[in-house]
């Protein structure tokens, strides 16, 4: 099924990767000409044909269009989009704000060759106005993490602890003592009828609502509470869980029981469905196990009473503030999911409850996205190679955008600086080794200028090259002192190794013993690190040598050289720490 639009009314009915549908409404606007225009222009947007593939992105176009129709509709405009001018929309651009203007400009894209060629111009080029972009979303510090840890931590172990007494006290059944007015038996009565509301609970006991004056009242809702998990239990529980496993409140929130495989009795992998990637899976650590086995226990007394639609809901909760017409004697079972809450009041709430401070001693502000942050962070300097991203849910372009992008135009300069420093080395060792004998030199000068004048040697300088006069342990320096490898105007502090991948390394039959000396090196190195050590350390300047370099002299010489080695590390200069065992 594929995202369309119907019309009577008009509407755009959208299928999402994950399978779920959403249907935005775009009838009764004051042009239904343009209203229509910029349907089919959501299509264009929606995954497959677009880039869109969850719920909030059509709900935002759809208010936009909306938004656009009327406020375009105010100004005069009364046509379709191919009525459209520059002056019109560059006018509207500039009364709206800048998250408006680029969505606007997405519609606009979503119609394609029908937006006039001078608008289009305007719409594929830079926006009118920009949002503002936001630095690098910023960890908390560990202080904050560490309290914030431990103050959820410890208020879940309260909430279980008193979810066990509620019901170690329904277990004891009921007891007539004060009247029956007693939270024992209050414990026994919701379990056996669910959430009840106070009022509902006296007639389910046939008695009047004075039954629950004098305080007895909010005794029972205090036990309903310990028995039941409200929102406030339920968002807590999540943030936990995010924490321990680094997985966001809100990309967990629509889980089912089905979504959990065991894998042997400790390990549990989760699958769920983040809305800007589709399907993810993630092998759970111990303590998120050992929340999820106790947030099940938690809500299963509440799962009892559940909807048949809703009882493989993992998330689960009693909702104080949904009134649904078909339940009037208890108070509605429902989840994240169905609800559509952000959780912004659950999120305000369990602040101020557990009195979270930041380093500055303001209120720490809870944000799901630092939660999975913070938590790659910590793995991160515990030496955790698990991801190649910081967030999974975002691709590489916003990752590096978002998380490790630079921030001052002095920063930039330098970023900008290595990497153009990279690439230039990258070229450097693509181009093949240089390698001359006295009988070479002339003519290699005359039908190569531009290599002499990258290496700046002249009629004099290639002399001294040829004469030794300029050699090194591996090869002949066209100019040491040119800063490659090292400060400018200092002689070069280069490995003997380095050479091999230097463009200005010459090669000279007198080099062949050498060259062979550091062969030998080479393989006394590899019998004593492990295959990728050695790859990682010496593999690029041993695979020119072997395949650049020797291959190039004459075997006579190499086999009169070979007689010269005596496969030992005192024939090379070295360090202390580079010589063989």
């Amino acid at each position: 099924m594929v995202t369309r639009v119907e019309l009577n009314p008009l509407r755009v009915e959208a299928t999402f990767p994950d399978g779920t549908a959403w249907t935005a409404m775009l009838n009764g606007t004051a042009n239904p000409r343009l209203a229509e225009d910029l349907a089919h222009a959501i299509v264009q947007l929606v995954h497959p044909l677009g880039t869109v593939t969850s719920r909030i992105g059509v709900v935002q176009y759809a208010s936009t269009a909306r938004r656009m129709v009327a406020e375009l509709a105010e100004a005069g405009f009364s046509g379709g989009v191919e009525d459209l001018r520059k002056a019109q929309m560059l006018e509207y651009w500039l009364s709206v704000t800048a998250i408006r203007v680029e969505r606007s400009r997405m519609l606009l894209k979503g119609c394609g060759e029908r937006v006039d060629a001078d608008l289009r111009a305007y719409v594929a080029g830079k926006p009118v106005k920009q949002s503002r972009r936001k630095g690098p979303l910023q960890p908390y510090s560990e202080t904050e993490w560490r309290g914030l840890e431990s103050k959820l931590r410890a208020k879940a172990v309260q909430i279980m602890s008193d979810h066990r007494e509620a019901l170690a006290l329904v277990r004891l059944g009921p007891n007539p003592a004060e009247l029956g007015r007693n939270r024992q038996n209050f414990a026994w009565l919701l379990h056996e009828h669910g959430p009840l509301k106070v009022a509902d609970a006296a007639r389910t006991m046939g008695l009047t609502d004075d039954y629950f004056r004098d305080g007895i009242g909010g005794q029972f809702i205090a036990v309903r509470g310990a028995l039941f998990p409200a929102s406030d239990e339920n968002y807590l529980m999540r943030t936990l869980f995010g924490v321990y496993c680094g997985v966001v409140p809100d990309g967990i929130r629509d889980l089912g029981l089905d979504d959990f495989t065991w894998a042997g009795d400790r390990t549990l992998l989760m699958e769920y469905i983040k809305r800007r990637r589709g399907p993810e899976a993630v092998t759970l650590p111990v303590r998120a196990v050992r929340l999820m086995e106790r947030w099940l226990e938690l809500s299963a007394p509440l799962r009892r009473f559940a909807p048949p639609d809703m009882a493989d809901d993992v998330w689960i909760f009693m909702n104080n503030e949904f009134r649904p017409e078909q339940s009037t004697e208890r108070l509605a079972v429902v989840s994240p999911l169905r609800l559509q809450k952000t959780g912004a009041n659950a999120r305000r709430r369990l602040t101020a409850a557990l009195d979270l401070r930041a380093d500055s001693g303001e209120p720490l502000q809870l944000h799901a996205s630092r939660i999975r942050t913070t938590y790659h962070n910590v793995l991160a300097r515990r030496g955790w190679t698990g991801r190649t991203a910081i967030d999974p849910n975002h691709t590489r372009e916003v990752e590096g955008s978002h998380y490790v992008s630079t921030t001052t135009p002095a920063q930039q300069d330098a970023v900008e600086t290595i990497i153009e420093d990279a690439q230039a080395d990258v070229l450097r060792r693509a181009r093949p080794p240089i390698m001359l004998d006295d009988d070479q030199a002339a003519e290699w000068a005359a039908r190569r200028p531009e290599e002499m004048a990258r290496l700046g040697l002249d009629e004099g300088a290639m002399a001294e090259l040829l004469s030794g006069e300029m050699d090194v342990f591996t090869a002949a320096c066209a100019n040491q002192l040119a800063g490659l490898h090292g400060p400018a105007g200092q002689p070069c502090p280069a490995r003997p190794w380095v050479c091999l991948l230097c463009p200005l390394a010459v090669f000279a039959p007198r080099h062949a013993a050498n060259l062979l000396r550091l062969k030998a090196y080479f393989a006394r190195q590899s019998r004593q690190m492990t295959v990728y050590h050695f790859l990682a350390v010496f593999g690029p300047y041993a695979d020119r040598l072997d395949h650049e370099v020797l291959p190039r002299f004459d075997a006579r010489l190499l086999e009169a050289a070979a007689g010269e080695v005596a496969d030992t590390d005192s024939e090379l200069p070295l360090r202390p720490e580079e010589t063989s065992l």
